[in-house]
């Protein structure tokens, strides 16, 4: 699963090559296509009954699932993009969260990019969990404890992680909170997608008329990370970050090994 792990971590950083204000996520998706393609593999969000897109852009109070068009970034905007590949019948599946600049709007952005940072920390928070782990659940536990750590945060309860391997959405589910039940052990073999979804308000959402679109209620401010991790014999391995999680496990005191 490297290689479509990889795909994706290529086209995640298309994206971020061409994010600014006046690029539209139309032109994103493009981007995120034409580097998923160069490296042999295809969207596979494309496989998703009734989604005809690359990846999934969602702007502002839009916690994910954002139906790429003709919508002009604008300064300020924070901005989550999901993406993945389907490369040799294997998935890759991540999200990462932007924030543009603003000189106009300093708090704004500032408040902005503080729940981007506390979403992508409590993601590396999930995998280190994960590395230790003796059930997949104690990922949850680590995701919530540290989120709650840091402030009046919302986190998504109706949406969570997957696992992940020939499809792109398996059992099983990987929460991002604390959940009564230990979940499955952890052991090798065992891929996972943890995507922690944060707002700064309410974590009420609902559906947009588009049928895809999972908004705030309340209009607060919205930040998705994610990666796909694997466990095999000799540890874990960050598929869809191409130096395996390395720099964002190092605060832990894990290093990640590549499998065999």
């Amino acid at each position: 699963m490297r290689e479509p792990g990889l795909a994706t971590a290529d086209s995640l950083d298309a994206v971020r090559a061409l994010v600014q204000p006046g690029v539209t996520t139309l032109q994103l998706d493009a981007a995120a296509e034409q580097a998923i393609e160069a490296r042999g593999g295809k969207p596979n969000f494309k496989l998703e009954p009734g989604y005809r897109h690359t990846i999934c852009a969602s702007v502002n109070d839009e916690v994910v699932h954002g139906i790429p068009g003709e919508r002009v970034l604008e300064a300020g905007d924070i901005l989550s993009v999901d993406s993945g590949a389907i490369l040799g019948g294997w998935n890759g599946d991540a999200a990462f969260t932007v924030v543009l600049d603003d000189p106009e709007r300093p708090d704004l952005v500032a408040k902005r990019r503080a729940l981007s940072e506390v979403t992508e920390q409590s993601l590396w928070h999930g995998i280190a969990a994960l590395a230790q782990a003796s059930h997949l659940n104690e990922v949850g536990d680590a995701i919530e404890a540290y989120i709650l750590s840091q402030g009046e945060y919302g986190i998504l309860t109706d949406y969570v992680g997957h696992g992940i391997g020939r499809r792109m959405h398996e059992a099983p589910p990987v929460f991002n909170y604390s959940v009564r039940q230990r979940g499955p052990e952890v052991r090798p073999g065992l891929v996972v997608a943890i995507e922690p979804m944060v707002v700064s308000g309410s974590a009420d959402t609902y559906v947009r008329d588009d049928g895809w679109t999972v908004a705030t209620e309340d209009g607060s401010s919205a930040a998705h990370w994610e990666h796909s991790v694997a466990v095999h014999k000799g540890g874990i391995w960050v598929l869809t970050a191409h130096d395996g999680g390395a720099a964002g496990l190092a605060q832990f005191g894990i290093t990640p090994v590549a499998p065999a």
